[in-house]
């Protein structure tokens, strides 16, 4: 089956929030896992805002948007939770969190399409055209860009795609986007976030600051992310079962979509123990086998 990736993919599931006012950057930098005090015009960040016990409750790319202002894009179906929370904690802070995604146009590039604004490291920002595009982690060696522009701004030139194939694309990065199904269920290291750009342990307080230190730094991370195959379908929030244990889940579906050759493949996030052999289902203990694949990048353990 030949498959194209190359082309432009909307992204109907995601959105857009925007940080407005003089403290916008100094609100973010208290509330976020990422510094963003630190982030220079040719920069964007992966970020987590967690609970405080250190739980994920969204994740985010963030870049500045002018002077003061930041965007942030998150998963469309926790947006308006997050950005209530959030607002909770402005207090006298000079910031406006509002939902802008109606005010923007999101698109994912791939192959020839990312290839057109350059090559880059993940994470950095292009200004091109009126708009701002971010490089992503690559999905099988397949460059990926993150495009948004204000309305009325003409779109990228390239095949479009269908948004599943994107979501696809996601998965095999290994970068997974917070969704409902999974809010408060990882801390960030759960998630690699640490090995992919996510988490800053130089910068100031946040929220679950001290449960994401001790986690990276006293030994006691027993859970990571990655990426695996099923011949059936798979949601985010299944539990995965190790053989060795019928009793308790060693896991849970991070992130899934289809597959375009067939079945489905996800993050996992799940014990590093079980991942040393054994047979792993999904769903039940007598569940679809799920077979593990490559992790597209180093941890930082590994580094």
């Amino acid at each position: 089956m030949s498959i194209s990736l190359n082309g432009v993919c909307p992204l109907p599931h995601l959105g857009v929030i925007r940080v407005e006012g003089a403290d916008a950057v100094k609100f973010l930098q208290g509330q976020l896992t990422q510094d963003f005090a630190l982030l220079g015009p040719g920069q964007a960040r992966l970020a987590a805002y967690c609970s405080p016990k250190g739980r994920m409750q969204a994740s985010f790319i963030g870049w500045r948007d002018g002077a003061q202002d930041v965007l942030l894009v998150c998963s469309a179906d926790i947006l308006e939770a997050t950005r209530k929370r959030l607002s909770m904690f402005v207090l006298r802070a000079k910031a406006v969190l509002r939902d802008a995604s109606a005010e923007y146009q999101l698109r994912g590039l791939l192959g020839d399409a990312a290839r057109a604004f350059g090559e880059a490291e993940p994470w950095q920002l292009t200004q091109a055209d009126g708009a701002s595009v971010v490089h992503l982690y690559p999905a099988d060696g397949i460059p990926r860009c993150l495009w948004l522009a204000p309305q009325g701004v003409a779109l990228p030139v390239g095949t479009e795609l269908p948004a599943a194939l994107w979501q696809w694309t996601e998965v095999r990065s290994g970068v997974a986007t917070l969704t409902a199904p999974i809010v408060e269920a990882y801390v960030p290291q759960m998630l690699n976030y640490e090995s992919i750009g996510g988490v800053n342990f130089k910068k100031g307080c946040y929220p679950g600051q001290e449960v994401v230190a001790r986690s990276q730094f006293r030994g006691i991370l027993k859970r990571r992310a990655f990426v695996a195959h099923a011949d059936a379908p798979l949601q985010a929030g299944q539990e995965v079962f190790h053989a060795s244990d019928s009793t308790q889940p060693c896991g849970t579906v991070a992130q899934a979509a289809p597959a375009p050759t067939g079945g489905f493949d996800a993050v996992v996030s799940m014990q590093i123990s079980a991942a040393q052999g054994g047979r792993l289902s999904v769903g039940t203990p007598d569940g679809p086998t799920l077979q593990l694949c490559a992790l597209p990048y180093l941890l930082l353990a590994d580094v």
